[in-house]
């Protein structure tokens, strides 16, 4: 263990920096840019890996409620063309963290390291419950709401979902490189699929937008914000690659490429798919509704179409637990090493066994335990704090260090822009759903007495 002043040296950048904080505080040491042994993910891995966490259950369920709130499928569209950039954003900032601090283990890692171990661990906490396992039983749980109708399974939403999430457990469990090549022929395949669905759904759009249910009162900025925040939920996959940086070549290129190219596909193709989804038929049929997708397929092709998003639908959910499976248990297994997490999580080889073990205890016992909406306004509030945070911290290394060392595209309005509308979301969703925001603060506020537990039992 190291105290004090901690010297922190990009072996891939060819540049170093000192980061600080008081002097009776442990902190792991960095690893010299990571062992090249392990950086066996290459651009188009941690693309595919960031594709998949992203593309899940929010972008196929988030629509149907937000057309119930804003009542238009205009000011839907316009939340989902925000959202993107706003997920540019945090690509670009979190991208000229990871330039800097190029190691597994994403906010914790970076809070870890510029503000304080205490910080870090906060987010790795909000990672392990909201980040990681809240997002994985929401996108298990959407799995029966697009297979049940369609093909008639016969398993409760809870079964399904407790039998995906083994399924991801034990793909990413036992190698690195034969669950990496499944996980992108996945992701390859669902955006084939994604594609064609497009492409048919362009062509058999109405001529004339379907009229609305009942005239409604305008913009109404709570909503709108509350709707973001949802959406945000759907992009929350652009930082996926930060928690495998330690397994990624050369990562002063490849993972803020990889971060930015993959969430502006992502937004491509989640206003493309909206696009079909909104369009499809009347607002009436489609508000509320968490299969939309479904819902909007069956009215340009009837049940055929429906039963063809389905298992796109379903392709892109699994995809997501995977890739979420594979991402979330470095976060556990760093903070294990730095002697804030049990050591059993620790890096097990390969892969860390334990740590995507827990993973799947913890996600399944959530998916028997709450609903799909509950779950959306949880994890978007959680998230943004983590996120806003971490970005925040970006801004005080740049400080510290100077611009040099930290390039942002766009600084200070890239950065400052997710600062403003992120929290300010928040706020109005808190608002609004006043339980869910408890339980997302209370979520926050335990991880200050469980990292003083941990680390008084934990570190030796």
């Amino acid at each position: 263990m190291l105290r004090g002043r901690t010297h922190i040296q990009n072996s891939d950048s060819r540049s170093d920096f000192t980061l600080s904080w008081p002097a009776e505080q442990d902190v792991a040491a960095p690893r010299e840019g990571g062992n090249a042994a392990r950086r066996r993910l290459g651009l188009p891995s941690a693309s595919a890996l960031i594709v998949g966490n992203m593309i899940g259950a929010g972008v196929f369920t988030t629509s149907g409620y937000a057309l119930a709130d804003l009542g238009r499928p205009e000011w839907v569209m316009l939340a989902w063309l925000v959202g993107g950039v706003l997920a540019l954003c945090g690509a670009l900032s979190y991208g000229a963290l990871a330039r800097c601090i190029p190691d597994s283990g994403g906010e914790y890692t970076y809070l870890s390291r510029i503000v304080h171990p205490l910080a870090g661990f906060v987010a790795g906490w909000i990672s392990l419950l909201a980040g990681f396992t809240a997002p994985i039983a929401a996108a298990a749980l959407a799995l029966h709401a697009y297979l049940a109708d369609s093909f008639e399974i016969a398993l409760s939403p809870e079964w399904l979902g407790t039998l995906a999430i083994l399924t991801a457990a034990l793909m990413h469990g036992v190698r690195l490189r034969e669950g990496v090549k499944l996980q992108n022929l996945a992701v390859g395949l669902m955006l084939l699929l994604i594609a064609a669905f497009v492409a048919v759904g362009v062509a058999r759009l109405p001529s004339s937008p379907a009229p609305l249910a009942q005239a409604t009162d305008g913009f109404e900025i709570g909503a709108f914000a509350v709707t973001l925040v949802w959406i945000s939920f759907a992009y929350s996959g652009w930082n996926a690659a930060i928690y495998v940086a330690g397994e990624v070549r050369d990562p002063k290129r490849n993972l803020g490429r990889s971060l930015w190219l993959a969430t502006g596909a992502v937004t491509v193709i989640y206003v493309s798919l909206n696009w079909v989804f909104l369009y499809s038929a009347s607002p009436t049929v489609l508000a509320g509704r968490p299969d939309i997708a479904a819902a909007a397929a069956e009215a340009l092709g009837g049940a055929a179409l429906r039963r063809g998003v389905s298992v796109l639908v379903a392709l892109a959910l699994f995809t997501s637990v995977a890739a979420m499976v594979m991402a979330g248990p470095r976060v556990y297994a760093r903070m294990a090493e730095d002697g804030l997490f049990p050591r059993l999580f620790g890096d097990g080889g390969d892969v860390p066994r334990a740590a995507i073990a827990l993973q799947a205890a913890l996600a399944t016992g959530v998916v028997w335990i709450t609903g799909l909406r509950a779950l959306l306004s949880y994890i978007g509030l959680a998230l943004g704090i983590s996120a806003a945070a971490t970005v925040a911290a970006l801004l005080v290394l740049r400080f510290r260090e100077g611009a040099s060392c930290v390039p942002v595209p766009g600084y200070p309005w890239v950065p400052a822009l997710f600062l403003l509308a992120t929290p300010a979301s928040a706020g109005f969703l808190a608002a609004r759903e006043p339980r869910e925001a408890l339980w997302a603060l209370l979520t926050v506020t335990l991880g200050v007495p469980a990292y003083w537990l941990l680390r008084a039992r934990v570190t030796p």
